[in-house]
């Protein structure tokens, strides 16, 4: 029944109909699978047409069921923060590579954080890591605060409201940044935008209003031979590194592609 209802608002019906069993039978998807003669009793049947009508009325899935999976951990949502991405997940690898050739650069941060996954996952991933997390809002910190807690590593990150990095001094080795980066006039035609912050989202004209303003700031708050992730849009990666190049022109830049062949992150390191 869940996957029929699902079938012409998803492209894996089948999938998200499981993940809203397990939610209603409190199960893995392992069991489900393994389990498929199970029989829902009346009370779960009801709490699954009710999770299943939420989906048809428009909400996104990860904020039905409340969490979503990012690198294999799983991160408690709200729809005051955006959906973890798989693309952002090259941002922790990126970061992980970093951390691992320069063993005495323990300290981090993650700009715009929204529900924690790229802060809460590199302090899980390096024990000895010191993170700050910034975001413009307080329900995207309570969030990341909570996910900080569940996964065992809120001693090690702080988390603050801020305007990126704008209250903080001192140098970070390792920034990294999931900014908003679509352009104001395509987010009309975005199903992602009606169902999603838009403050997450809108990146101004061009889509780098926000990631302009972060590069700007870079010779205040990266060390020298620190590290920047920043990820971006499809077709925004001349711009960016042009601003790179006006503000830092001794820097070494990278342009990393996602699995689909789009330009999406930019590895800048600093060099004075």
């Amino acid at each position: 029944m869940g996957r029929r209802a699902l079938e012409s608002l998803s492209e894996t019906p089948g999938l998200d109909a499981q993940l809203l069993l397990v939610e209603v039978l409190e199960r893995s998807r392992a069991w489900i699978l393994a389990h498929t003669e199970v029989a829902m009793d009346g009370v779960q049947a009801q709490f699954f047409i009710n999770l299943v009508s939420r989906c048809e009325g428009g909400e996104a899935l990860p904020y039905v069921i409340g969490w979503w999976e990012f690198y294999g951990r799983r991160f408690r949502l709200t729809p005051d923060v955006l959906i973890p991405r798989p693309e952002t997940e090259m941002i922790i690898e990126a970061g992980l590579k970093y951390l691992a050739k320069h063993t005495r650069c323990r300290v981090a941060a993650d700009v715009g954080t929204g529900c924690g996954c790229v802060a809460v996952t590199l302090a899980a991933e390096v024990p000895d890591l010191y993170l700050t997390a910034t975001d413009l809002t307080v329900e995207a910190l309570r969030v990341a605060k909570s996910n900080a807690h569940e996964i065992g590593v809120i001693s090690r990150v702080r988390f603050i409201q801020a305007d990126l990095l704008s209250p903080l001094y001192g140098s970070f080795d390792l920034i990294c940044a999931n900014l908003p980066y679509i352009p104001t006039r395509t987010l009309p035609s975005l199903l992602v935008a009606q169902r999603e912050p838009r403050l997450a989202l809108d990146g101004g004209m061009d889509g780098l209003l926000i990631i302009r303003r972060l590069i700007m700031n870079l010779p205040i708050w990266l060390a020298n031979n620190g590290r920047a992730l920043l990820e971006i849009g499809d077709g925004q990666a001349e711009a960016a590194i042009n601003a790179v190049q006006e503000i830092m022109p001794a820097s070494e830049i990278m342009l990393r592609k996602d699995l689909s062949g789009k330009d999406r992150m930019l590895v800048i390191d600093r060099r004075e």
